[in-house]
C-alpha cells in the first residue's frame, strides 16, 4: 500500500461512518496571526471545536499539509520531518471516546492490516485535579481483548515495570499510563496550568513496535533504561492521537464536563505509512525514497553511508519549500518568507557538502522538486509548476555563491584568528553553517570549538527569542473583538477595491491579520494612487456609516461561486458558509458584498469605526499589498 491509498483509504473509512471530507486549509493561514503556518488539522476547526457549528456537519474527516518550524533542527534522524501530512477526524459534540477508540483501532488491524501485537496505547493516569481516564481503559481493554483472542489474557501494566528490549514487551502488557505531559491537551498545558474557564481533556495515544529484533538500542543514549511506547529509544512509533476534550476548569480549580463533548484525531500520514510498510526509517517509505533516490542520482553517494542524514534533510527541506512556494510563498528575511529561505538554504549546505565546488544547484534542485511533486501527483500541484522552479533555482543559485564568499573569507583569514566566535560571525552574516565551516579547516589542521559556537548561537537566539516574545505564540486562531472588527473589514475592503479599480477579476491572494491593522494581498499590476485609495476609504467608511447588516447562509459550493466572491474554491467543501454585508433579505441590491468566508464577523458594519489605509507595496508579479487600520 504507497502513500496515496493509505491516504484515500482514511478518508473512504471515515466517510463510511458519517464523515464529510472536507478540504485541507491553506499552509498559510487565513486570518490567523498567531502562528506562521497551518501545524495540525484541527487549526481551520477551533470555531467549530469552541461551539460554532460547521456547515459540513457534526462529523469530520480530511488530510492537511502541515508544517513545523521547531522541528527542523531535528530533521536528519528516521522520523523527523519539518512537512508532514496530518490526517483526521472530529466529532463536534456527537460520538465520543468508545466509537472514536473502535473505529480508529478498527481502521488499523482491519483496513490496512497492522499486526495487533505490534500496536501499544497509552492513556491518561489521573492526577490530583482529574481523575484517570478508566473509561478509554476499558475500551482499550475490550479492543485488544476481542482482536487478540489467540494470544494472552491481556492484562493493564504501569510504565515502570523493567522490561527487557532483547526479549521483548509481553503480549499482555498493552495499555499504558502516563501523566499529564504527555497524555493530556489543552492550549495551556496540563490541568494545573490551565486558566478558569479553559477547556480540555485526556488524550490516547497509538504505538507502533518496530521491535527489539533491530537492535536501535544499541547506540541510543537510552539502552540501558527500561523500554516502553514513550521511552524514545526508537522501537516505538506514535501513529495517533484522539484527543477528547471533555472537561472546563472552574474558579475553584475543579473541573465540570462540557455540555458538548468534542474528538480532536490527528495521525501523521508519514508514520502510519512507516507502520504499514514495516520501514523503521521514514525516508525509505514511497512518499520519500523517490526523491531520495533523485538525490542519489545527482550525487553518485549512497544512502547507506555516513551522507544519509544530509539526504534525508535535503528531501525534508526541498519538499516543505516546494509546497510552500506553491501556494504563493516566496523566500525572503521575513515570516514564512524566511522560514522558505532557510530550508532552501540548509539543503543547499547538505548538497554543497555532498557534491563540491561542481555543483549546478539549478539543476539538481529542480528535479528534486520535481521528484517531490510527482509524489503527489493528481492531489496537489495542479498549477504553479514553472513558478516553483524559477524562484527554488533563483534562491539556491544566489546563495551558493554566497557560500562561496563565506568559504573565501576562511581562506583569506589568519588561522590564529579563526575560533568558534569567528564561525558564528560567519554563519549569522553569511549563512555558513558551523560544519561547513570546521569542514574546510579541517584540511588546514584546524579544530573549531563547537561549544564556544554554541555559546555564542545560544546568546544569539535569547535575544531573537525576547525580541520576538508573544509575536507567534501558541498556534490557535485569535478571535478577539479587534481581529473579528478587522476581519470584516477585509470584505468591505475588497468589494471597494473592485469598484474603484473597475476591475471584477481583483482576487484576495493572501491576508494577515494583528489586533493592531489587516494586511490584504490581492491581484492587480499596478501601484494604486494616492485618488483611488482615498476613494476606496470613504467607500468602506460608507457602509460602516450605514450600520449594514452581516450575516451568513450556509449554500452549496456551486451555488456560492455563482453569486458570491470566492478566492481560494479549491480549497472549500461541498458547503459554504457565504457572509453577506446588507440584508439580504430585501433584495440583492441592498447586500454591498457577498463572499464566501469562514468567519469571524461583526453583526453590524457600525461598530467597525473609521477605516484608513496605511502603506501599499508589491508582493510579486501582478499582486499588491495594503494594510489598512479602524480608528
Amino acid at each position: 500500500m504507497d502513500h496515496d491509498q493509505l491516504r484515500q483509504k482514511y478518508l473512504d473509512f471515515f466517510k463510511s461512518k458519517g464523515h464529510a471530507i472536507i478540504a485541507p486549509a491553506k499552509l498559510v493561514p487565513e486570518n490567523d496571526p498567531t502562528t506562521l503556518f497551518t501545524s495540525s488539522g484541527m487549526q481551520q476547526l477551533v470555531p467549530n471545536l469552541k461551539g460554532e457549528p460547521n456547515p459540513m456537519g457534526v462529523r469530520l474527516t480530511d488530510s492537511q499539509p502541515s508544517f513545523r518550524a521547531e522541528d527542523i533542527e531535528e530533521v536528519g534522524d528516521n522520523r523527523h520531518t519539518t512537512f508532514f501530512e496530518m490526517l483526521g477526524n472530529w466529532s463536534l459534540g456527537d460520538y465520543f471516546k468508545k466509537e472514536q477508540l473502535a473505529w480508529f483501532f478498527s481502521f488499523l488491524v482491519n483496513e490496512i492490516k497492522l499486526d495487533p501485537t505490534k500496536l501499544f496505547v497509552t492513556i491518561f493516569k489521573g492526577d490530583k485535579i482529574v481523575s484517570r481516564d478508566t473509561e478509554s481503559e476499558l475500551i482499550w481493554r475490550e479492543q485488544f481483548q476481542q482482536i487478540l483472542k489467540p494470544f494472552l489474557k491481556i492484562g493493564i501494566k504501569e510504565i515502570t515495570v523493567n522490561y527487557d528490549p532483547e526479549k521483548g514487551i509481553d503480549i499482555s502488557d498493552r495499555i499504558f499510563y502516563y501523566s499529564a505531559k504527555k497524555n493530556w491537551w489543552s492550549r495551556s498545558g496540563t490541568p494545573d496550568k490551565m486558566p478558569v474557564g479553559e477547556i480540555g481533556g485526556p488524550d490516547n495515544e497509538v504505538f507502533y513496535d518496530f521491535g527489539a529484533e533491530l537492535k536501535l538500542h544499541e547506540n541510543s543514549i537510552y539502552k540501558d533504561q527500561p523500554c516502553h511506547p514513550n521511552c524514545d529509544c526508537g522501537r516505538f512509533l506514535e501513529i495517533g492521537n484522539s484527543v477528547f476534550m471533555q472537561y472546563e476548569k472552574l474558579e475553584d480549580g475543579t473541573f465540570k464536563p462540557l455540555p458538548k463533548q468534542n474528538v480532536d484525531f490527528g495521525g501523521g500520514l508519514e508514520r502510519i505509512l512507516m507502520a504499514v510498510q514495516n520501514k523503521q526509517d521514514m525516508f525509505e517509505t514511497s512518499i520519500f525514497y523517490p526523491v531520495i533516490e533523485e538525490i542519489i542520482k545527482a550525487t553518485e553517494k549512497s544512502y547507506e553511508s555516513e551522507y544519509k542524514p544530509m539526504m534525508r534533510t535535503i528531501a525534508d527541506h526541498v519538499k516543505a519549500a516546494t509546497f510552500m512556494i506553491s501556494e504563493g510563498i516566496e523566500p525572503s528575511n521575513k515570516q514564512q518568507g524566511y522560514i522558505c529561505r532557510r530550508l532552501l538554504r540548509r539543503a543547499a549546505v547538505k548538497v554543497y557538502a555532498l557534491m563540491g565546488e561542481q555543483t549546478d544547484p539549478t539543476q539538481f534542485f529542480t528535479a528534486t522538486s520535481q521528484a517531490v511533486r510527482k509524489l503527489y501527483d493528481g492531489v496537489y500541484f495542479t498549477d504553479r509548476v514553472d513558478f516553483i522552479d524559477q524562484v527554488i533555482s533563483d534562491e539556491v543559485a544566489k546563495f551558493i555563491k554566497t557560500l562561496k564568499r563565506g568559504i573565501a573569507k576562511i581562506e583569506k583569514t589568519d588561522l590564529v584568528q579563526i575560533d568558534g566566535a569567528f564561525a558564528f560571525n560567519l554563519f549569522q552574516t553569511d549563512g555558513i553553517p558551523f560544519e561547513i565551516t570546521q569542514e574546510v579547516l579541517s584540511k588546514k589542521g584546524v579544530k573549531l570549538s563547537q561549544e564556544q559556537f554554541d555559546l555564542e548561537f545560544s546568546k544569539h537566539k535569547d535575544q531573537s527569542r525576547t525580541a520576538s516574545k508573544g509575536m507567534f505564540a501558541g498556534g490557535l486562531a485569535d478571535h478577539s473583538e479587534q481581529i473579528t472588527e478587522l476581519h470584516t473589514a477585509t470584505h468591505l475592503l475588497n468589494q471597494a477595491l473592485r469598484i474603484v479599480l473597475g476591475r471584477e477579476d481583483i482576487m484576495q491572494v493572501g491576508s494577515n491579520i494583528t489586533a493592531e491593522r489587516l494586511r490584504f494581498d490581492f491581484t492587480y499590476p499596478d501601484k494604486l494612487t494616492d485618488e483611488q485609495i482615498k476613494q476606496v476609504e470613504d467607500i468602506v467608511n460608507e457602509q460602516i456609516k450605514k450600520d449594514l447588516l452581516v450575516s451568513f447562509t450556509v449554500m452549496d459550493k456551486d451555488e456560492a461561486l455563482k453569486v458570491a466572491v470566492g478566492a481560494f474554491s479549491e480549497r472549500y467543501g461541498d458547503k459554504v458558509k457565504v457572509y453577506s454585508v446588507g440584508d439580504p433579505s430585501i433584495g440583492l441590491g441592498q447586500v454591498f458584498s457577498r463572499e464566501i468566508c469562514g468567519g469571524p464577523h461583526v453583526e453590524r458594519t457600525g461598530v467597525l469605526g473609521h477605516f484608513e489605509i496605511g502603506k501599499q507595496e508589491a508582493v510579486g508579479a501582478g499582486k499588491r499589498r495594503v494594510y489598512g487600520y479602524l480608528k
